[in-house]
């Protein structure tokens, strides 16, 4: 499974270490594999499915931070690792899940021992960066509708499906919003035919390209 998905990536040796090290994990929706708080000992690799990575401020409000897919691992996670603190983001399944759990100690030895994985972290931190600047920009310059329909439309991205399973709350819980505004907002996102609405469940109209 490994050299199917990741043999473009990492070295041989480097997959059989992986084999010998990880631990292989199989997860359901909404599965929360990293609480806030926790002690991190291991960095995820994903294998398939999808992963939501979420913040919290002083009051326990959630923010959005980034989506990890296959291939990806998790900066905020890296970095725990690397300085032996708790996690500082909490991360929940968005679709059923398989990982391979790669003991932290072996983030530093393999970085050392083997260049792909060197790049591999490196270019992990560089994209998971880049999304989470993207989260602030959007949360500080664009306003809630924007902010709702790039939401929408990642979330159609990252399952696959222009069929979304998610309720108001969930979405206001996500953008730090609340149940009534989001409501308001997807009305008016229907009313301009670019969603339609079902009970739990949401029908994005637009082509995504």
């Amino acid at each position: 499974m490994l050299t199917d998905k990741f043999s473009f990536i990492f070295e041989k040796e480097l997959i059989e270490e992986i084999c010998l090290s990880g631990k292989l994990g199989n997860f359901s929706a909404a599965d929360v594999l990293i609480d806030l708080g926790q002690r991190i000992e291991y960095i995820p690799l994903i294998l398939s499915g999808s992963i939501k990575i979420m913040t919290e401020d002083k009051e326990g409000n959630e923010l959005l931070l980034y989506y990890l897919e296959l291939g990806d691992t998790c900066a905020v996670t890296l970095n725990c690792c690397s300085k032996a603190s708790n996690s500082t983001i909490r991360a929940t399944c968005e679709t059923d899940c398989q990982l391979v759990f790669i003991p932290a100690e072996k983030l530093e030895e393999w970085m050392v021992s083997y260049k792909s994985w060197r790049n591999f972290i490196l270019q992990s931190y560089h994209e998971r960066l880049g999304e989470m600047l993207n989260a602030v920009d959007v949360l500080a310059f664009d306003n809630m509708e924007e902010r709702l329909y790039k939401y929408l439309k990642n979330k159609v991205l990252v399952n696959g499906n222009p069929d979304l399973q998610v309720t108001h709350l969930e979405i206001a819980n996500d953008l730090h919003s609340s149940r009534v505004v989001i409501s308001r907002l997807m009305k008016k996102l229907e009313l301009d035919g670019k969603i339609r609405q079902h009970r739990n469940r949401i029908e994005f109209l637009e082509m995504i390209s």
